[in-house]
C-alpha cells in the first residue's frame, strides 16, 4: 500500500503508479529466458566484407557526412571508475604494506608509465612531503595508492572514467573524455566541420566535464580544424526503479521508499531526445591513443557506410510499399532482402496474401536500425551475437547476455557455446524513419528482458531491478546487422593496470 509520502515521491520523479505495479510483477514472476534459435557467425549473420566492399562502404559513409545529415557520438559516461582500483582498495584495507600479488606489483613497477603518473607525483609532494620514488623506497606504498584514490589525492576512487588521465602524450596527458572529442573529429565530421558529442553523465559529477571539455575543446578544435558542438545529459529519475525486500515487499529506508537507477538501459530515454538523424554508440573506456586510431576510424566509417546503404535501400522499399504501386516479385525481392540483408525471418510470410505481406513488410522495414561491429571471442566478458525468437514468433539477430539464456537447458547452453564472436559496444544507428521523422525509441524495447540482482543497503539485503540493457532489450524490435571488426577496435580499461597495455601506452 503506497502512502501519501509515497505518491508525492513518485510524483517527483515522474514514476507512474502503474509502472510500480508492473515492476512489482516483475519481482514476483522473474524475466523469461530468451529462447535461442543459433549462435550468429560469419556463416549465420555476421558480415565480413573483403578489402573492395570495405572501400566502396567507407565511400558511402564519407558521401553522406558530405550531405545534410546530422550525426551524433552518443557516449555514455556516468560510471564510477571505483571497480578500476578494485585491487588497489584490497591493498590499501590489507593487513601487509609491501606489494605481494602479482597486479600490485605489476602496478609499483611500472608506476611512473601511467599517464597520469605526473599528477599523481604532485599530490604525494603536496601531501607528504615525499615524491612517488622516495614514498616507494621508504617502504610507504599505501601513502602513494592514498594519494591516487582519496579525495585529498586524485580522487581517483570516485571519480568516473571519463575523468581520468588515459593515454600519455608529448604535449601533456589526455583524459578518456577528450579522446572521444577527438575520435568525433576523425569520422563523424559533418559538412559545415560540426562534431557532436553527447555525454550522460551523473549529477555530481557533470561540472567536471564540463570544466574539461571548456578547457580542452578549443585545442582538439583548433587541432582538426572543426567546431565542437558538445552535450551532456542525466539518466532520467523517472527511469529509476523500485527496490524490493526479500519477500518482494517495497524497501523502505526509515519509512521512505527506495529506488534505485536502471542501469544503462535507462539511457535510451537520453538518446531518444537527442536530435539526430544517425548516432554512434561507444563506451567511455574503449579508446587508443592517436597512434593507433587508424584502425577504430576505419571500422567506424565502414559500419556507419553499412547502417547508410542499408537506410537507402530501406527507404525505396517503404516508399513503394507505401504507393501500392508494386507486384508479386516486388514483393518477394522485398522479403529476400528481410531476410538476408535484414536478418529477420518468419516463416508464416508463405501463407500470406500479398496485401497482407505489403503490411507485414510495411511494419518490419519501419523500424530503427543497428549496425553492430562483433569481435571474435577472445574470452571477455559481455554480451554475444545470437539468432533469437521474438515475441511475434520471428526469428532476428539479438546481442545477448548470458543472464538472459537458460543455461541449464541442455539445448540453450550448446548453442551459447557455439558463440564464435561477443559484443565490444560499438554501434551505429540511423533513428530516423523514411518521412524524415524521429522514431520513439522506448516504443522499441522488450521489457521483458530486465534483471533483477541482489543487493543490500544499511546491511539489509534487497533486490534490484535492471531495466533491459541499451544493446540488449532497450533495442531488441530494431533492425540488426552485425558485421566482424578487428579485436584492435576493442581496448577496454576495466583495471587500472590495463592502461599499462601496449595499446593505451
Amino acid at each position: 500500500m503506497l502512502t501519501k509520502e509515497d505518491l508525492t515521491l513518485l510524483q517527483s520523479k515522474g514514476i507512474s503508479q502503474q509502472q510500480i505495479d508492473d515492476q512489482l510483477v516483475y519481482f514476483e514472476e522473474g524475466f523469461p529466458y530468451l529462447k535461442l534459435f543459433g549462435s550468429a557467425s560469419v556463416e549465420k549473420g555476421i558480415m565480413r566484407l573483403d578489402a573492395k566492399e570495405e572501400k566502396h562502404f567507407i565511400n558511402n559513409w564519407e558521401s553522406y557526412l558530405k550531405g545534410q545529415g546530422k550525426v551524433y557520438k552518443f557516449v555514455p559516461a556516468s560510471g564510477a571508475a571505483s571497480r578500476m582500483f578494485k585491487n588497489l582498495f584490497e591493498f590499501l584495507d590489507g593487513s601487509f604494506d609491501q606489494p605481494k600479488t602479482d597486479f600490485e606489483i605489476n602496478f609499483f613497477q611500472h608506476i611512473h608509465a601511467f599517464a597520469f603518473a605526473t599528477a599523481l607525483n604532485h599530490a604525494c609532494l603536496k601531501n607528504d612531503a615525499k615524491s612517488i620514488d622516495q614514498l616507494i623506497e621508504t617502504g610507504n606504498y599505501k601513502a602513494v595508492v592514498k594519494n591516487l584514490l582519496s579525495a585529498e589525492g586524485l580522487n581517483y576512487g570516485t571519480l568516473p572514467k571519463g575523468l581520468l588521465l588515459f593515454h600519455p602524450y608529448s604535449e601533456g596527458p589526455r583524459k578518456a573524455v577528450v579522446e572521444h572529442l577527438v575520435e568525433g573529429a576523425l569520422y563523424a565530421e559533418s559538412k559545415d566541420n560540426m562534431v557532436n558529442v553527447h555525454f550522460t553523465v551523473s549529477p555530481e559529477h557533470r561540472s567536471f566535464f564540463e570544466a574539461e571539455v571548456k578547457a580542452s575543446a578549443p585545442l582538439v578544435e583548433k587541432k582538426f580544424g572543426i567546431s565542437l558542438n558538445i552535450s551532456f545529459s542525466e539518466q532520467k529519475p523517472s527511469t529509476d526503479t523500485i527496490a524490493v525486500d526479500t519477500s518482494n515487499q517495497p524497501f523502505r529506508d526509515n519509512g521512505k521508499l527506495v529506488f534505485r537507477p536502471g542501469g544503462h538501459g535507462a539511457l535510451i530515454e537520453n538518446l531518444n531526445d537527442l536530435d539526430t538523424d544517425i548516432v554512434f554508440v561507444k563506451n567511455i573506456d574503449n579508446i587508443v591513443p592517436d597512434r593507433l586510431k587508424d584502425t577504430t576510424v576505419k571500422y567506424k566509417k565502414l559500419i556507419a557506410g553499412i547502417l547508410v546503404s542499408l537506410q537507402k535501400q530501406i527507404f525505396e522499399y517503404l516508399n513503394l510499399l507505401e504507393s501500392g504501386k508494386y507486384n508479386h516479385d516486388e514483393l518477394l525481392e522485398i522479403i529476400h532482402f528481410l531476410q538476408h540483408q535484414l536478418y529477420t525471418r518468419n516463416p508464416e510470410t508463405k501463407t500470406l496474401e500479398d496485401s497482407e505481406l505489403a503490411i507485414y513488410l510495411m511494419h518490419k522495414l519501419n523500424r530503427p536500425i543497428r549496425v553492430c561491429g562483433m569481435v571474435k571471442n577472445a574470452g571477455e566478458p559481455g554480451g554475444g551475437p545470437f539468432w533469437a525468437y521474438n515475441q511475434d514468433g520471428t526469428i532476428s539477430l539479438q546481442i545477448l547476455e548470458s543472464s538472459q539464456i537458460d543455461l541449464k537447458d541442455p539445448e540453450m547452453k550448446v548453442l551459447f557455446e557455439q558463440g564464435t564472436h561477443f559484443n565490444p559496444v560499438d554501434l551505429v544507428c540511423a533513428v530516423r524513419n523514411y518521412k524524415g521523422q524521429k522514431f520513439d525509441l522506448t516504443k522499441y524495447v522488450d521489457k521483458q528482458t530486465g534483471f533483477i540482482s541482489l543487493k543490500s543497503k544499511n546491511g539489509k539485503d534487497l533486490k534490484a531491478l535492471e531495466l533491459p540493457g541499451l544493446w540488449n532489450g532497450a533495442m531488441s524490435d530494431w533492425n540488426t546487422i552485425f558485421v566482424e571488426v578487428p579485436i584492435e577496435t576493442f581496448n577496454p580499461v576495466k583495471t587500472v593496470n590495463d592502461l599499462l597495455r601496449p595499446q593505451h601506452q
